[in-house]
Protein backbone atom coordinates (compact mmCIF):
# COMPACT_ATOMS: atom_id res chain seq x y z
CA UNK A 1 0.00 0.00 0.00
CA UNK A 2 3.07 2.15 0.03
CA UNK A 3 3.45 5.12 1.97
CA UNK A 4 -0.01 5.33 2.79
CA UNK A 5 0.13 1.36 3.92
CA UNK A 6 2.63 1.98 6.38
CA UNK A 7 0.71 4.91 7.77
CA UNK A 8 -2.39 3.69 8.00
CA UNK A 9 -1.27 0.10 10.02
CA UNK A 10 -0.30 2.26 13.59
CA UNK A 11 -4.58 3.08 12.82
CA UNK A 12 -5.82 -0.92 11.61
CA UNK A 13 -7.45 -0.44 15.83
CA UNK A 14 -9.29 2.63 14.37
CA UNK A 15 -11.64 0.40 12.12
CA UNK A 16 -12.87 -1.70 14.82
CA UNK A 17 -14.49 1.45 16.57
CA UNK A 18 -15.79 2.78 12.87
CA UNK A 19 -16.85 -0.60 12.34
CA UNK A 20 -18.87 -0.60 15.33
CA UNK A 21 -20.42 2.74 14.50
CA UNK A 22 -21.31 1.39 11.41
CA UNK A 23 -23.03 -1.37 12.82
CA UNK A 24 -25.16 0.56 15.27
CA UNK A 25 -25.96 3.28 12.46
CA UNK A 26 -27.44 -0.16 9.90
CA UNK A 27 -29.30 -2.45 12.95
CA UNK A 28 -3.75 -5.69 -15.16
CA UNK A 29 -6.35 -7.43 -17.78
CA UNK A 30 -9.34 -9.71 -16.58
CA UNK A 31 -9.53 -11.75 -19.63
CA UNK A 32 -9.41 -15.27 -18.14
CA UNK A 33 -8.76 -14.65 -14.49
CA UNK A 34 -10.50 -16.80 -12.00
CA UNK A 35 -14.06 -15.10 -10.41
CA UNK A 36 -13.09 -13.14 -7.13
CA UNK A 37 -13.66 -15.37 -4.47
CA UNK A 38 -13.11 -15.16 -0.23
CA UNK A 39 -10.47 -18.07 -0.29
CA UNK A 40 -8.72 -16.81 -4.00
CA UNK A 41 -8.32 -13.20 -2.01
CA UNK A 42 -7.28 -15.02 0.61
CA UNK A 43 -4.66 -17.11 -0.41
CA UNK A 44 -3.07 -14.40 -3.09
CA UNK A 45 -2.56 -12.27 -0.10
CA UNK A 46 -0.86 -14.94 1.76
CA UNK A 47 0.99 -16.13 -0.95
CA UNK A 48 2.45 -12.36 -1.08
CA UNK A 49 5.82 -11.71 0.41
CA UNK A 50 5.78 -9.77 3.66
CA UNK A 51 7.52 -7.11 2.26
CA UNK A 52 5.45 -6.72 -0.37
CA UNK A 53 6.01 -7.40 -4.37
CA UNK A 54 7.04 -5.51 -7.36
CA UNK A 55 3.95 -6.26 -9.43
CA UNK A 56 0.29 -6.50 -8.52
CA UNK A 57 -1.09 -10.20 -8.23
CA UNK A 58 -4.37 -8.63 -9.34
CA UNK A 59 -5.85 -8.51 -13.08
CA UNK A 60 -5.96 -4.78 -13.05
CA UNK A 61 -5.72 -2.82 -16.07
CA UNK A 62 -5.57 0.55 -14.96
CA UNK A 63 -4.74 1.88 -18.49
CA UNK A 64 -8.35 0.31 -19.61
CA UNK A 65 -9.49 1.67 -16.75
CA UNK A 66 -8.39 5.12 -16.98
CA UNK A 67 -9.16 5.52 -20.48
CA UNK A 68 -12.79 4.47 -19.77
CA UNK A 69 -13.03 7.23 -17.38
CA UNK A 70 -11.58 9.36 -19.94
CA UNK A 71 -8.30 10.11 -17.51
CA UNK A 72 -5.52 10.81 -18.90
CA UNK A 73 -1.71 10.28 -18.71
CA UNK A 74 1.01 7.87 -18.80
CA UNK A 75 -0.03 4.59 -16.91
CA UNK A 76 2.49 3.00 -15.04
CA UNK A 77 2.97 0.52 -11.77
CA UNK A 78 4.09 2.10 -8.30
CA UNK A 79 3.57 6.06 -7.45
CA UNK A 80 4.70 8.53 -9.59
CA UNK A 81 7.21 9.76 -7.07
CA UNK A 82 9.05 6.26 -6.64
CA UNK A 83 10.46 5.81 -3.30
CA UNK A 84 11.41 2.47 -3.10
CA UNK A 85 8.27 1.39 -1.30
CA UNK A 86 6.70 -1.66 -2.90
CA UNK A 87 3.86 -1.84 -5.70
CA UNK A 88 1.48 -4.18 -3.83
CA UNK A 89 1.34 -5.63 0.24
CA UNK A 90 -1.19 -7.93 1.48
CA UNK A 91 -2.98 -8.28 5.19
CA UNK A 92 -5.29 -10.60 7.12
CA UNK A 93 -5.28 -13.97 6.33
CA UNK A 94 -1.96 -15.41 7.63
CA UNK A 95 -0.88 -11.92 9.17
CA UNK A 96 -4.11 -11.33 10.91
CA UNK A 97 -3.56 -10.53 14.30
CA UNK A 98 -6.22 -11.12 17.26
CA UNK A 99 -8.19 -8.07 17.58
CA UNK A 100 -7.57 -6.76 14.09
CA UNK A 101 -10.67 -6.49 11.90
CA UNK A 102 -9.37 -8.71 9.34
CA UNK A 103 -9.00 -12.02 12.17
CA UNK A 104 -12.52 -10.72 13.92
CA UNK A 105 -14.00 -10.98 10.43
CA UNK A 106 -11.66 -13.32 8.59
CA UNK A 107 -10.66 -12.24 5.35
CA UNK A 108 -7.82 -10.61 3.12
CA UNK A 109 -6.93 -7.34 1.93
CA UNK A 110 -4.36 -6.75 -1.16
CA UNK A 111 -3.24 -2.87 -1.98
CA UNK A 112 -1.78 -2.32 -5.37
CA UNK A 113 -0.43 1.28 -6.33
CA UNK A 114 -0.25 2.65 -9.98
CA UNK A 115 -0.29 6.43 -11.41
CA UNK A 116 -1.82 7.89 -14.06
CA UNK A 117 -0.44 11.27 -15.20
CA UNK A 118 0.41 12.89 -11.79
CA UNK A 119 -2.06 11.51 -10.07
CA UNK A 120 -1.24 7.97 -7.82
CA UNK A 121 -3.78 5.66 -7.87
CA UNK A 122 -4.22 3.49 -4.84
CA UNK A 123 -6.39 -0.14 -5.42
CA UNK A 124 -7.21 -1.76 -2.72
CA UNK A 125 -9.73 -4.84 -2.52
CA UNK A 126 -11.08 -6.72 0.43
CA UNK A 127 -13.24 -9.48 0.90
CA UNK A 128 -14.49 -10.99 4.53
CA UNK A 129 -16.81 -13.37 5.97
CA UNK A 130 -19.18 -11.57 6.63
CA UNK A 131 -20.63 -7.90 6.41
CA UNK A 132 -19.16 -5.25 6.43
CA UNK A 133 -15.54 -5.70 4.25
CA UNK A 134 -15.15 -1.75 3.93
CA UNK A 135 -15.18 -1.53 7.62
CA UNK A 136 -11.33 -2.87 7.65
CA UNK A 137 -10.52 0.35 4.86
CA UNK A 138 -11.74 2.92 7.39
CA UNK A 139 -8.37 4.22 8.09
CA UNK A 140 -7.74 4.24 4.68
CA UNK A 141 -10.71 6.37 3.62
CA UNK A 142 -9.99 9.19 6.26
CA UNK A 143 -6.70 9.43 4.82
CA UNK A 144 -7.04 9.67 1.57
CA UNK A 145 -10.27 11.53 1.64
CA UNK A 146 -9.58 13.94 4.97
CA UNK A 147 -13.13 12.82 6.04
CA UNK A 148 -13.96 13.78 9.71
CA UNK A 149 -15.32 10.96 11.97
CA UNK A 150 -18.55 11.47 11.17
CA UNK A 151 -18.47 12.52 7.36
CA UNK A 152 -16.24 8.53 7.71
CA UNK A 153 -19.24 7.02 9.15
CA UNK A 154 -21.87 8.34 7.02
CA UNK A 155 -19.89 7.41 4.15
CA UNK A 156 -19.24 3.94 4.94
CA UNK A 157 -23.14 3.14 5.73
CA UNK A 158 -23.32 5.01 2.38
CA UNK A 159 -21.04 2.27 0.93
CA UNK A 160 -22.36 -0.77 2.90
CA UNK A 161 -25.48 -0.12 2.19
CA UNK A 162 -24.94 0.37 -2.26
CA UNK A 163 -25.95 -2.39 -4.45
CA UNK A 164 -23.00 -4.46 -6.01
CA UNK A 165 -21.57 -2.71 -8.72
CA UNK A 166 -22.61 1.12 -7.83
CA UNK A 167 -19.76 3.85 -7.00
CA UNK A 168 -19.99 5.97 -4.06
CA UNK A 169 -17.79 8.41 -4.06
CA UNK A 170 -16.38 10.75 -1.12
CA UNK A 171 -17.03 14.18 -0.69
CA UNK A 172 -13.62 14.97 -1.42
CA UNK A 173 -14.22 13.31 -4.88
CA UNK A 174 -10.82 11.54 -5.12
CA UNK A 175 -12.13 8.21 -3.23
CA UNK A 176 -15.07 5.81 -4.22
CA UNK A 177 -15.70 2.28 -2.90
CA UNK A 178 -17.91 -0.70 -5.24
CA UNK A 179 -19.34 -3.21 -3.70
CA UNK A 180 -17.65 -6.28 -5.69
CA UNK A 181 -19.81 -9.68 -6.56
CA UNK A 182 -18.30 -12.91 -4.88
CA UNK A 183 -17.82 -16.57 -6.19
CA UNK A 184 -19.76 -17.82 -3.18
CA UNK A 185 -19.80 -16.48 0.39
CA UNK A 186 -18.67 -13.45 1.57
CA UNK A 187 -18.49 -9.82 1.08
CA UNK A 188 -15.91 -7.83 -0.95
CA UNK A 189 -15.10 -4.08 -2.07
CA UNK A 190 -12.83 -2.16 -3.89
CA UNK A 191 -11.52 0.84 -3.08
CA UNK A 192 -9.71 3.38 -5.45
CA UNK A 193 -8.10 6.71 -4.28
CA UNK A 194 -7.33 8.63 -6.89
CA UNK A 195 -4.70 12.27 -6.18
CA UNK A 196 -5.22 13.88 -3.28
CA UNK A 197 -8.17 14.98 -1.36
CA UNK A 198 -9.28 18.50 -2.20
CA UNK A 199 -12.53 20.32 -4.04
CA UNK A 200 -12.69 17.69 -6.85
CA UNK A 201 -15.17 19.14 -10.03
CA UNK A 202 -18.68 17.13 -10.79
CA UNK A 203 -16.41 16.26 -13.83
CA UNK A 204 -13.58 14.86 -11.52
CA UNK A 205 -16.03 13.27 -8.95
CA UNK A 206 -17.60 11.55 -12.48
CA UNK A 207 -14.24 9.93 -13.45
CA UNK A 208 -13.14 8.57 -10.32
CA UNK A 209 -16.45 6.74 -9.81
CA UNK A 210 -15.82 5.45 -13.41
CA UNK A 211 -12.45 4.54 -12.56
CA UNK A 212 -13.42 2.59 -9.93
CA UNK A 213 -16.16 0.79 -11.58
CA UNK A 214 -14.09 0.03 -14.92
CA UNK A 215 -11.79 -1.79 -12.13
CA UNK A 216 -14.66 -3.18 -10.49
CA UNK A 217 -15.34 -4.83 -13.73
CA UNK A 218 -12.08 -6.25 -14.11
CA UNK A 219 -12.14 -8.77 -11.07
CA UNK A 220 -15.72 -10.03 -11.62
Amino acid sequence: MNKTHGRHRPLIAAALTVAALVTGCQSGTGGGAAPLSLSGLTATADGMPDEGAGTCPLPYDVAKAGKAAGLDGAVGAGPVQDGGDPVATAEGGKRAKPGEPLAENPGALVSCTFHIGKDDVQVHTVATRTPQAIAPLAPVIQMMSGSSVDELVGYTKKAGDAKAGDAVVTDSGNVAAVRLKLDGDGDAFLLVGLGKAGAASPDRKQQVGDLAKALAGQVQ
